[in-house]
């Protein structure tokens, strides 16, 4: 058995909504039966015959082959199972995941991995806004797996973020980890405006440094901890892979003192 290949044909002229396309949703469905499933967002009828052309069998391995940035909520809710996107992807993908493993090689937009809770979610370019953050009215991010940005990611990245681990190689927009209520966000670039803020607890690793901290934060000075080293091990050896600190001492910054302040932010020194 081969993995099902959805390659794609022609560029779609609206958004699609591909949150059907998981190992969970095909595994019983014929070749036929999955080409006329709906896909399209507006009043025009679009189905996924219409997009792509179908090989394969074996609906735990999914591919995509041609992305494009309409092309939204891939993954979404998936429980197992493996998906690969060649190319971009659009909004949510990965979004309320619960298992599985999702590579997208080229760039994602806003809210990707939104309420995940478990599983891996692999970005190859860039990510949009509110990664891992949560959707308007929920009172929490991402619950917990782990993902890994190659580039960079947006504004508010780990917003209300409450489990797991995220990980940018790339610099982070304004205000990573605003809300943070627990979980690991680690930045290899330069985080831009100020990161943390209210942040309850939780950890943010910011390799390159930040813009600027908010005045609630308060200089704890230099860390010198075995955990660094045993983290940078710990996830090299992972889905997450090699991470940009090795363990050398940092400077801890605690806070933020404005809500619980249990939070912590470590800075190079």
């Amino acid at each position: 058995m081969s993995g099902l290949t959805f390659s794609k044909t022609a560029e779609p002229d609206q958004r699609l909504d591909l949150s059907i396309l998981t190992p969970g949703h095909l595994a019983n469905l014929t070749a036929f039966e999955i080409a006329a499933l709906p896909i399209g967002t507006t009043k025009q009828l679009v189905t996924v015959g219409d997009i792509f052309a179908l090989s394969g069998n074996d609906a735990t391995t999914i591919r995509f082959e041609g992305g494009s940035e309409r092309f939204d909520r891939i993954g979404e809710a998936m429980d197992g199972g493996a998906i690969h996107v060649d190319g971009d992807a659009g909004w949510r993908v990965g979004r309320l995941m619960r298992g599985g493993r999702l590579t997208v090689t080229g760039s994602v937009g806003g809210f990707a991995g939104s309420g995940m809770s478990g599983g891996f979610l692999s970005v190859g370019g860039d990510a949009g806004d509110f990664l891992g953050g949560p959707m308007a009215g929920e009172m929490a991010g991402m619950l917990g797996g782990a993902i890994r940005v190659g580039g960079n990611a947006g504004t508010r990245a780990a917003d209300r973020m409450r489990r797991g681990t995220i990980l940018v190689d790339g610099a982070v927009g304004d205000n990573a980890c605003s809300r943070m209520i627990a979980g690991t966000l680690v930045v290899g670039g330069l985080a831009r405006g100020a990161p943390g803020r209210l942040m309850k607890r939780g950890t943010l690793i910011l390799c390159s440094g930040a813009e600027r901290l908010a005045p609630t934060f308060l200089d704890n000075g230099p860390a010198d901890l075995l955990i660094f080293k045993l983290m940078a091990q710990e996830f090299a050896a992972g889905d997450i892979g090699p991470v940009p600190f090795d363990g050398a001492p940092m400077r801890r910054i605690g806070g933020d003192t404005a809500v619980l302040g249990k939070g912590e932010i470590f800075l190079p020194l």
